[in-house]
Parts: structure tokens; C-alpha cells; sequence
């Protein structure tokens, strides 16, 4: 059993946060607040990230120790946690109550694709143990995947918290190259499913919208107007605006 650092925070039904690549527990802004009105979130910190760093798991595993660590929730994942979270639904059903996933994918398909995309990520791994943490935030706010994100939204500071070998471990073990693709199992997932994605995000909004097909009849699938890829920090009223009557309708 492999439990990773998480914060505690609200009271209510439990809604487990997993953030993405690069973010700490302390990267939900808005929406935790919000949400911990009525909820108590387990904010976590995922493998090789914030307090978390020292934690050297890939998807699979990394998806156990959510459950290890949230136990019974609803999960929900941004981006690279959505991977993390979607794992966590496919090998531990009993703990998921439901599944929000947020920019997120099933896997590359092409074994050509993850092979570039490994390649990419040992790169990019190798890059930010060169160069150091402030140098490689730099570079990644800057990509235009993140610009819609106000300077508030982006978190630079609570970034910050992370470590070189805990980002390149994170992206040579649950990159998306690293991702064994679970497209063929996504019909497994029996509790309900929100596939939210940016309408700017076209890209993640075709994935969303595949995904939620290939669930099936207990998957909804939404896009946020106005926001890209880190929809619920971009656009986080039109985001809670989907998420809360979702959230109230299922019981969650």
C-alpha cells in the first residue's frame, strides 16, 4: 500500500483532486474553494509532484495509490491526473464513486506515436534536470497549450514546489508515452463519467467526446466556453457551472 501527500479541506460527500503535470495539491484555485463549501476534497499530490516528489510510481501504480490515499470518492483529473484518475477507476471500481476527467486521454493507440512520444518525454525529462526547475516553468508556461491561463491562474509560485527528479520521473513514468492505451476498457467504467474539455481545445475535445462514447450510456461528455486546455483554472465558473448540477443530479 502506497499512499501519496494530500491535503484535507471542507466537509461533505468526498471529491478527490488530481492535478497535472507540473501543479501541486495548492493549483485548483477557485474550484476548491468553491467546492469545499458542501465537500470535502482530498487534494493530492501526484507521484513526483509537491510533497509527493519523492514518490517514483508509474500510471498503474500511481492510480492505486490514489485510491490508497482518497479512498472512497468521487475523482476527479486534470490532464495528467486525469490519467492517473482513470487508472484508479479501471483497477479500483469499488473506490470510485464517479469520474470527472479533464483534458485527459485514453492512450496513443499507435505504437509509432509512443514511441515519438517516449522519446519526447525522456528529452524534455532530460532538459529540466539541466536546466532547473525555475528555467523549465518558464518554458512550459510559455507553450500556447497554457495561454489562457492568467498569471494568477498559473501558479507559478506553488509550482515552484516541485523538484527537477520528481517532474523528469513523472514524465518517464506517466507521461502520455508511457501510457498503456485503455481505449478497448473504457466500457468497464460503470460508475457515472464526466468527460469535460476547453471548446478552444479541439484537439482534447475530440479525444472527450471519443471517451465518452466509448463508455457509454453513464458518460456525459461537456466542453467549457471559452477556455483551452486547463479549462477549470481558465474559465472556473463556467467549469463549476458544468461540474455542480452533474455532481448534484448523481447524488455526488
Amino acid at each position: 500500500m502506497t499512499t501519496l501527500h494530500a491535503d484535507l479541506i471542507g466537509t461533505g460527500p468526498r471529491l478527490a483532486l488530481v492535478h497535472g503535470f507540473t501543479q501541486t495539491r495548492r493549483c485548483w484555485g477557485q474550484v476548491a474553494d468553491d467546492l469545499a463549501r458542501d465537500h470535502e476534497l482530498v487534494v493530492v499530490d501526484a507521484p513526483g509532484h509537491g510533497r509527493s516528489a519523492g514518490v517514483v510510481l508509474d500510471l498503474a501504480e500511481g492510480g492505486a495509490a490514489m485510491a490508497d490515499t482518497a479512498g472512497g470518492a468521487t475523482y476527479l483529473g486534470y490532464s495528467m491526473g486525469g490519467r492517473f484518475v482513470l487508472h484508479t477507476a479501471l483497477e479500483r471500481p469499488h473506490a470510485v464513486s464517479g469520474l470527472v476527467l479533464v483534458g485527459a486521454t485514453a492512450g496513443l493507440e499507435s505504437a509509432h506515436e509512443r514511441t515519438a512520444r517516449v522519446d519526447d518525454d525522456e528529452a524534455r525529462a532530460r532538459h529540466i534536470e539541466e536546466v532547473g526547475i525555475d528555467a523549465f516553468l518558464d518554458e512550459w508556461l510559455a507553450l500556447p497549450l497554457f495561454a489562457g491561463l492568467s498569471p494568477a491562474a498559473a501558479c507559478r509560485e506553488e509550482r515552484r514546489e516541485n523538484t527537477t527528479a520528481g517532474l523528469a520521473s513523472s514524465l518517464r513514468l506517466a507521461g502520455t508515452g508511457a501510457q498503456v492505451p485503455t481505449w478497448d476498457r473504457l466500457p468497464e467504467l460503470e460508475m457515472p463519467v464526466l468527460v469535460v474539455a476547453g471548446a478552444l481545445d479541439t484537439k482534447f475535445c475530440a479525444l472527450g467526446e471519443r471517451m465518452a462514447a466509448s463508455v457509454g450510456a453513464n458518460a456525459t461528455f461537456a466542453t467549457i466556453e471559452g477556455a483551452g486546455h486547463t479549462a477549470q483554472l481558465e474559465q472556473p465558473d463556467r467549469f463549476l457551472a458544468v461540474l455542480r448540477p452533474w455532481l448534484a443530479e448523481r447524488g455526488l
